[in-house]
């Protein structure tokens, strides 16, 4: 997959390029849907299939107060992308200058004149150009500008909800892990980097992984998780604690990513892993010993390894 952050030479390079627009934060199942569409009919006409997007998103630069915590990183999003099947994704920076296009000159400078688009695939509810004021209906009205078709995917309803990146955002704070699989299609990650800890879990005899994620990412809500750790190539099956560590930190304010992996030695400092969650155990509690304490991670590891028995190997990962 070609990932490109401007127009020099795409024009050249892809002849017949049909575009999904939009942000995809999270790729969830509505957003699927729409790539699946867009392969499908890439591979129908000849075309190459690809995704416009911003980096950073629009809101981070225009409102930065309103901008919501995200999903998934960048390099994570592209990925999933690339394994469903799309070849090119421009992701271009976000400006000032773009924020003013309207939704003509977007469709006529940017569609036609940078990218010669054949086919464009949006969801029900896109929005562009300045102050949002283009919509699907704005698409088709300007298509014999350069003769692009346009498809228009409908809401992805999940037991009679709408499939949004909103919602799984809500659920994910909420520590509603296994609901917000159901909605994305896979079990909800988070990446991050291997730091080294007060080893208090070497100590008691559970070692941990502690982890630094992105601040501009979505954290599952303070409690205890079952979870599958891609580390050094490999699946492992673990226990997550995020919180607060009130048995040992008395005042603490700044929540903690703790990750014990099972059946694991190795020395993971300075890298980075994958956290999947698969299910919510339960909260975190403050204990009154160290051997209360242990007691109780005990009986999450034995309530991790029953999650696992009961879902297989491979719970939720990426499609």
């Amino acid at each position: 997959m070609d990932v490109c952050k401007d127009f020099a030479g795409l024009k050249q390079q892809y002849k017949n390029v049909a575009l999904g627009l939009g942000n995809f934060d999270g790729v969830h199942r509505g957003h699927q849907k729409l790539i699946h569409r867009l392969v499908t009919e890439s591979r129908e006409k000849g075309c190459v299939s690809g995704i416009f997007t911003f980096d950073p998103h629009p809101l981070s630069v225009l409102q930065p107060e309103q901008c919501p915590p995200f999903l998934l990183p960048q390099k994570a999003k592209l990925e999933i992308l690339e394994r469903l099947g799309v070849e090119l994704v421009i992701a271009l920076p976000f400006n000032y200058e773009f924020a003013q296009l309207t939704p003509y000159d977007f469709v006529n400078e940017v569609l036609c004149r940078e990218l010669q688009v054949r086919s464009v695939v949006v969801g029900y509810n896109f929005t562009f150009g300045h102050r949002g004021r283009g919509t699907p209906e704005t698409l088709a009205e300007y298509s014999g500008i350069c003769g692009y078709e346009v498809s228009v995917i409908p809401p992805v309803m999940i037991n009679d909800t709408v499939v949004s990146s909103t919602l799984v955002r809500s659920l994910l704070l909420e520590g509603r892990v296994e609901e917000a699989e159901q909605f994305l299609g896979y079990s909800p990650f988070i990446d991050g980097m291997v730091i080294r800890g007060d080893r208090r879990g070497s100590t008691i005899g559970i070692p941990t992984a502690n982890l630094t994620v992105k601040s501009d990412l979505v954290v599952p809500a303070r409690g205890v998780y079952a979870v599958k750790v891609e580390a050094l190539g490999e699946y492992y099956g673990g226990v997550a604690n995020i919180g607060l560590c009130p048995t040992f930190k008395e005042n603490n304010t700044e929540a903690n990513i703790e990750v014990h992996i099972l059946d694991f030695s190795r020395d993971l400092y300075g890298q980075e892993i994958r956290v999947h969650f698969t299910n919510r155990l339960r909260d975190e509690c403050k204990f009154s010993s160290v051997h209360e304490l242990l007691a109780q991670i005990n009986r999450d590891i034995e309530a991790a390894r029953g999650c696992f028995a009961e879902g297989g190997q491979n719970v939720g990962l990426v499609p």
